[in-house]
């Protein structure tokens, strides 16, 4: 009944709120401690009494008594930090203020009036015990709620166990406590594991999720190419006026890297003891991948260059970036893969463990980590423990790509590779063979990592038109470790020539001015594959012999007027590309045991919208491979030597719209142009080592075939795999390898697709829910 009657209360403190005209008073004590002091509601409870309709009128109508609700409730966070939180009645104060300024922030950020208010000085609002007439020290609003909310981050008996010896009646001295003694799990500079406290984790996901509400003044700017604009709570947050910048780094980091979702190891635990840790777990990778998102001005610019760590100016992108331990990079490690692959250990033991959902703030998380901390790239990379990040990638990308609210979950998995594939130790780890069988909807095969990673392109087959724009990253992760895989299976063999086939048809060459280079792309790869691991491929050799008729065409290319004309009439005829190369690829029947197809999103689903991503030549920068391994930047070679590489000058499709992607080109383009281009290009391609090896083996195989009556392709694989092409095939061309680079175009792509996550994963309260957010659209598909 208690609880009815102080939901009765609350509510009604609320409508006196919405229905007075006049500024109340900052003393009227009696009145502003309705909203925190006799009321015990949950943040649930908090929004369903505070409805939207109603804070934007206190905002339009009301606007001095808005204010002063916002700066009672942090005057009464900061109370709180100060005082320790004693007693329960100052707990459930405080995190009554957290819950209401969590519901109201929202409201402050949409309207670009209120936007400065909370980094305004408000009379009284420093310290508490401060003198209430001295103001020149008063801090804004803003940076005394975040140093409140640090603060009580470390609160003993509220987020944290309390180290005071047992029977001892004098709270903890917040202000002289050292921090770094209280980080909440082992891992990461901290040896110790605190015991689990169901109540802090509570009290700490509240203060965390007022933080992200904090941070979130980003989703109510509309994207921008100047991306120099830092946002104020996160660079204040990270900052040195944050002592406890470092341990709650620690604290966030540790907590996300030791949760184990099963169940302490044990399959189907779950189902026997409530798990309170997951909502932390989540808010706390949320809260770290915002407050790395630091790719913005020159410091970040000097670190892409450079790779030396960043700071001061972000504490927590410092804090990652000087990681270095090996055995603090496994933790992580370890940690992450274990949650990465979660989602797969639903396929082996359905509902043997509980399923988490934040996989996306995962590898965002992963992403910042290999971007800042090369020397955890590195550590990744120097065994085979990146098979365990890569497999469960795939089966994330395989599983999406079907389903276009999940856009994004493609795009930055995508990125991922992209990031690896420029490191040759990638390349290299790819040959370990796979055995672990995750259930994907792929064809079966036996062979390694590579041969999945080459399977998986079935993306660009049988995914839907949005995926378009990927084409060139995805061809270019094989391009970039091509030359170091050493034996290629037949399935994956023939995925390579399956995609040649359909991206050298007349009829997709002709119809966009960039398709061509799709070709260019698989022809690099094949001459990678050719010149430095023939001896291993007679399975890629064999089906480029079968197919060879593809060669003979693109060498023979017409490019006369008449033809094109054709291509492009045809092109009408043709509702998309992905549907071509489908039937292409339809020899793909048979899949793996226990696989599903991808299916699309359920209609009603949310999806946000995303910025378009940078062309290829603008996501990478072309380095060569020299003879010692060492790679040698290539961003200023001149046209001639860089004539048969991709080069882009299109402007990226936006995955927002529906484009038609790489095949829309404007049928308005003139035939005579066209022409040209066509025969530039045309005299590029790649194809002198390809045409010599077919001039060499071809007529060997047919000798072989007739001489010795054979039908049975074991036989000729057995020839060729013996066989040799040394110093009868054109002078090896270099390596050339194009690895990511940081630019404007993706720090802005990664802004809005991670706070379009946070928005659609926080439902439970809906924190952002029909708010004027403005770096994305919300659609129902």
């Amino acid at each position: 009944m208690g609880n009815v009657d102080s939901k009765l209360n609350f509510r009604k403190a609320v409508i006196q709120l919405t229905t007075k005209t006049q500024p109340v008073e900052a003393t009227d004590h009696a009145f502003w401690d309705q909203f925190w002091t006799d009321t015990a509601t949950t943040v649930q409870d908090v929004f369903a009494l505070v409805p939207a309709a109603e804070i934007r009128a206190v905002r339009e109508e009301s606007p001095s008594n808005l204010a002063t609700l916002c700066y009672k409730a942090v005057e009464k966070l900061v109370q709180g930090a100060d005082s320790g939180c004693p007693s329960e009645k100052e707990r459930q104060i405080v995190l009554n203020c957290i819950r209401l300024l969590t519901r109201i922030l929202p409201y402050i950020f949409e309207d670009a009036d209120w936007r400065g208010f909370f980094w305004s000085t408000v009379p009284g609002a420093g310290r508490a015990g401060q003198d209430e007439g001295d103001d020149d020290g008063a801090r804004p609003l803003a940076e005394s709620l975040l140093l409140a909310v640090s603060d009580l981050l470390f609160c003993p008996d509220f987020t944290v166990q309390s180290h005071k010896r047992t029977g001892s009646d004098t709270a903890e001295d917040m202000q002289s406590i050292d921090s770094c003694e209280y980080i909440w799990e082992a891992g990461v500079g901290f040896a110790q594991s605190p015991p689990l406290n169901y109540t802090h984790d509570l009290n700490r996901t509240e203060l965390l999720k007022l933080l992200l509400t904090c941070f979130s003044e980003a989703m109510y700017l509309a994207p921008s190419a100047d991306n120099n604009i830092l946002n104020p709570w996160v660079t204040f947050f990270c900052a040195t006026d944050n002592r406890h910048a470092l341990p709650l780094f620690t604290s966030l980091l540790n907590v996300v890297c030791a949760y184990d979702a099963v169940g302490y190891g044990v399959p189907y635990n779950h189902l026997m003891f409530s798990d309170y840790r997951e909502v932390l777990v989540e808010h706390a990778v949320q809260i770290l991948i915002v407050t790395l998102e630091h790719e913005a001005g020159p410091a970040a610019a000097q670190h892409s260059l450079d790779h030396s760590p960043v700071g001061p100016d972000n504490l927590f992108v410092n804090y990652l970036s000087r990681i270095h331990r090996e055995e603090d990079f496994s933790f992580i490690l370890k940690g992450l893969a274990r949650l990465m692959t979660n989602p797969l250990i639903q396929t082996y033991l359905p509902n043997s463990a509980k399923k988490i959902r934040f996989h996306q703030e995962l590898l965002v998380l992963f992403w910042k980590l290999c971007d800042f901390n090369k020397k955890f790239l590195f550590f990744v990379l120097k065994s085979s423990d990146v098979l365990d990040v890569l497999v469960p990638i795939l089966f994330y990308l395989n599983d999406a790509r079907a389903d276009q609210s999940r856009v994004g979950l493609v795009h930055i998995g995508v990125f991922i590779l992209l990031l690896l594939s420029g490191e040759r130790n990638f390349g290299v780890r790819l040959n370990k063979p796979y055995s672990v069988r995750v259930p994907m909807d792929i064809p079966v095969f036996t062979g390694t990592h590579a041969d999945l990673l080459i399977i998986f392109h079935k993306i660009i087959t049988s995914g839907h038109q949005r995926l378009q724009p990927l084409f060139d990253c995805l061809l270019t992760i094989v391009v970039n470790v091509s030359p170091y895989l050493k034996s290629l299976s037949m399935v994956a063999a023939n995925k390579l020539l399956h995609l040649l086939e359909a991206f050298s048809t007349n009829w997709f060459l002709f119809s966009a001015s960039q398709n061509h280079h799709l070709v260019f792309f698989l022809l690099e790869v094949f001459n990678n594959l050719i010149q430095y691991q023939f001896d291993g491929n007679c399975n890629l050799v064999y089906a480029i012999i079968r197919k060879r008729n593809i060669f003979h065409q693109l060498a023979n290319l017409s490019s006369d007027p008449a033809t094109i004309h054709k291509a492009l009439q045809m092109k009408k005829r043709k509702k998309t590309t992905t549907a071509v190369i489908s039937r292409i690829n339809s020899q793909e029947t048979i899949s793996m045991e226990g696989s599903r197809p991808a299916v699309p999103a359920e209609p009603g689903t949310l999806k946000a919208s995303l910025v378009a991503i940078p062309a290829i030549d603008k996501l990478t920068e072309k380095a060569q491979v020299s003879e010692d391994g060492t790679m040698v930047c290539l961003q200023h070679m001149t046209t001639d030597q860089n004539a048969h590489s991709p080069q882009h000058t299109h402007s990226p499709q936006s995955s927002a719209a529906d484009t038609s992607g790489i095949a829309g080109a404007s049928d308005t383009e003139s035939n005579s142009g066209r022409d040209n281009e066509v025969l530039s290009w045309k005299s590029k391609l790649p194809l002198q080592t390809i045409m010599r090896l077919l001039q060499i083996l071809v007529p060997q195989v047919e000798k072989i075939c007739i001489d010795k009556g054979l039908t049975d392709e074991s036989e000729i694989l057995k020839f060729l795999q013996h066989g040799t092409l040394v110093g009868l095939l054109p002078v090896p061309h270099p390596i050339l390898i194009r690895k990511y680079q940081a630019n404007a175009g993706t720090a802005m792509w990664f802004r809005t697709y991670m706070w379009g996550v946070i928005y659609l994963r926080n439902v439970d309260p809906p924190i952002w829910y029909d708010t004027d957010v403005r770096l994305f659209e919300i659609q129902r598909i």
